[in-house]
């Protein structure tokens, strides 16, 4: 079938009607998961049981020069983990998510107290750059390795990618989708809250947490009510 670049007929339509399926139990269940994943952060990273091990840079970290404007870019990766549960269209698919997000931020987790890790010290003057030195004094470049920043945003990318493919969303914002994710992992580097290292480490776990999570949704049957349910309807090519 020849690959649309804009969205289907009735797309708009189909993401108002997936919206509205389990809507209370995504928004509670998107909150409430947020919520205790930056409780537990916080926590691990302060109570590490070990010395913290200082991650090396590599090559790709001198590509990516240190740019305080990146911050918004760096920050919009939690409006975008929120807006992909609000499309699922079932219980079975609203169950895989939130229990592949927490697969992710446990494995993550148990690295950092394994093997508690930080960013190198960066000869920046942070005084001249306030909104990025509040983020480093939260932060305080803990919980480098692997950066579950990169893992979500892989993760959610691998899920959108889904859900725009299922709405027939078309080619161009399939493209925004992963244009958004790239520029969140070079966020990471640009704002010096991440090097390459953990960067390319947090990629691969949200990459194979998303793909293990589409693996086993696919495996399972299908509820009747999701093969019954209408989708956007395609104009003829």
């Amino acid at each position: 079938m020849k690959h649309r670049l804009l969205p289907a007929v009735g797309w708009l339509h189909e993401l108002r009607r997936r919206t509205r399926v389990l809507s209370l139990v995504k928004m509670t269940g998107t909150t409430v998961g947020i919520s205790l994943f930056f409780v537990a952060y916080f926590w691990v990273m302060r109570h590490t049981p070990q010395s913290i091990t200082t991650m090396p840079l590599i090559a790709m970290d001198d590509w990516v020069a240190f740019q305080p404007a990146a911050l918004p870019l760096y920050v919009s990766l939690w409006f975008y983990v929120s807006m992909a549960p609000a499309l699922l269209n079932d219980a079975r698919e609203v169950r895989t998510y939130a229990l592949s997000a927490l697969l992710l931020s446990l494995v993550g987790l148990a690295i950092f107290w394994l093997w508690p890790s930080k960013v190198p010290e960066f000869e920046i003057d942070w005084a001249r750059h306030a909104s990025v030195a509040f983020l480093k004094s939260a932060d305080v470049a803990g919980n480098a390795c692997p950066s579950l920043h990169a893992a979500f945003a892989v993760f959610t990318a691998v899920w959108f990618e889904r859900l725009f493919r299922q709405t027939a969303a078309g080619v161009l914002l399939r493209g925004l989708n992963l244009l958004w994710c790239v520029g969140i992992l070079y966020a990471t580097l640009a704002v010096r809250q991440h090097v390459a290292l953990d960067m390319l480490a947090g990629s691969a776990l949200g990459g194979l947490v998303g793909w293990l999570s589409l693996l086993a949704l696919d495996r399972r049957p299908a509820t009747h009510s999701a093969a019954a349910a209408p989708g956007p309807r395609a104009r003829g090519t």
